[in-house]
């Protein structure tokens, strides 16, 4: 793990980006699973949910209607258009809730949404989730075959430009195992690692 030291107030509120592909959600529901103390922001969604996603736990799967309205209403702490078809956002009222009730909250989210969370909360600690290589975040992608070979192809060059985003970031944790990078996370967040095995 690489850090970056800054010092700066904790603000409660850590934000997780990193490319497509790299691990950021096997990374945050290994964190939801072994360390109940972190609360981990769902976001809203326009894209249709995959087999075994639960609303309200994985996503909040909105019609787009739906979420123009939240967007209109100013309910969202960010939102983006990800590899330019569906919409993803984070609710500000649940995590405005979560702070205020003194909670250690994670926002796992895409570059475009860790840029705006910025703009709005300066103070929050921003990680990158890096893959060991390039090769390895190809083999990842590929290797889960939820997309199709045209999508992987657009992905693909979607991650060429997140990870050149890392800079932007407190600190980079490098994701070649999925514990280890929750450890060094949870870490970050200033709790003690507690998780057996």
């Amino acid at each position: 793990m690489e850090c970056t030291v800054r010092s700066k107030p904790r603000s409660g509120v850590t934000v997780l980006a990193g490319p497509t592909a790299v691990g950021k959600g096997t990374v945050s529901t290994f964190i939801r699973d072994h360390y109940p103390q972190v609360w981990l922001s769902v976001s809203a969604t326009t894209r249709p949910a995959r087999p075994g996603e639960v609303e309200g736990v994985h996503y909040f799967f909105k019609t787009a209607e739906d979420f123009d309205s939240l967007v209109e209403q100013g309910q969202l702490l960010e939102w983006a258009v990800v590899h330019g078809v569906n919409r993803y956002g984070t609710l500000r009222s649940t995590v405005d809730a979560a702070v205020a009730a003194g909670k250690s909250v994670l926002l796992e989210i895409d570059l475009q949404g860790a840029r705006q969370v910025k703009a709005a909360m300066p103070e929050a600690d921003f990680v990158f989730l890096s893959p060991p290589s390039w090769d390895e975040l190809v083999r990842r992608l590929v290797g889960r075959g939820t997309e199709t070979s045209e999508e992987q192809q657009r992905r693909l060059e979607t991650a060429k430009l997140e990870l050149a985003a890392h800079p932007e970031f407190d600190y980079t944790i490098v994701n070649d195992d999925v514990s280890r990078a929750a450890d060094a996370l949870v870490t970050l967040m200033g709790l003690t690692p507690s998780h057996a095995g």
